[in-house]
């Protein structure tokens, strides 16, 4: 009897163990570090990645999957199986690798194959691969599995606090001015998704208000909360990330987390210190 076979890839910031759990296969996004390619949980692990850039003058990169490996794997599902195939891919907003597979799977022409953009990141992201799994394994239809995912890709929330400024001074994106005194005057930036692309949301002095105000914007956003699988990462600072879902559980008396560290592929453009709440609107 034909399956459905979930894909995601490494910026879901899920560890392959619960993935194969899951029964969920993993495609893995490049960063180069000092002229050094790694696979992010794969060949490099958060820790020893946030090691290698806390290094003076060290800029990560990153860079998409190409369409030539998502073909070779399709392929061979296609050629074994009669399954279908679904692959949430990374935010378009981020990255490239949804066009990348797009294209792959406009190469093989078939309709056992459904491309997704998830219009997220990390583990707000992961939210909606941890849905889909759960569905298949329910043993739900194609049509309800989709409906599934789609849901969250429309209602999925990011709320975030950026660690360190210098990571946007490194990737452009602020100024060295701007970088240096949001550092010294312990400035902590919120920031959200807005159709799988980050915006600033507004600036708090230090992480205890910042973290205070992420459960407000929760509280204003929320359905049935709950009820819900809440999703928590962090870079660089597991502690933090627990005593930022205690708050979660003292506020909103929630019970199912799913707590992951922000691997390469997302920090490499935040850096150590971040931490995000992920929810459904």
């Amino acid at each position: 009897m034909p399956g459905i076979r979930i894909y995601a890839d490494n910026a879901c910031d899920l560890d392959k163990e619960f993935l194969d759990e899951l029964g969920v296969k993993l495609f893995y996004m490049p960063v180069t570090i000092k002229e050094q390619t790694y696979r992010d949980r794969l060949t490099i692990s958060p820790p020893e990645f946030y090691r290698l850039i806390s290094e003076p003058g060290v800029v990560p990169t990153t860079a998409q999957i190409t369409p030539q490996e998502f073909k070779a794997e399709f392929e061979k599902v296609l050629q074994e199986s009669n399954d279908q195939i679904i692959y949430i891919a990374f935010s378009s907003g981020l990255s490239g690798t949804y066009q990348s597979a797009c294209v792959a799977r406009d190469m093989l022409d078939s309709q056992r194959i459904q491309v997704f953009d998830s219009k997220s990141a990390s583990v707000g992201y992961a939210l909606t691969v941890i849905r889909a799994a759960r569905a298949v394994a329910a043993g739900e239809s194609l049509e309800r599995v989709v409906a599934a995912i789609e849901d969250n890709i429309r209602r999925i929330e990011h709320i975030f606090i950026v660690g360190n400024f210098d990571m946007l001074k490194r990737g452009g994106r602020i100024s060295s001015t701007s970088a240096t005194l949001g550092n010294l005057l312990n400035i902590k930036l919120i920031a959200h998704f807005v159709d799988g692309s980050i915006f600033p949301l507004e600036k708090v002095h230090g992480l205890k208000k910042a973290k205070k105000r992420m459960l407000e914007i929760m509280a204003e956003r929320g359905v049935n909360l709950k009820e819900q699988l809440i999703g928590i990462s962090h870079s660089n600072d597991y502690p933090g990330a627990l005593e930022l879902k205690e708050l979660v559980e003292e506020r909103f008396d929630c019970h199912e987390f799913v707590i992951s560290e922000i691997g390469a592929a997302i920090g490499a453009h935040v850096g150590a210190g971040t931490y995000t709440i992920f929810f459904l609107r």
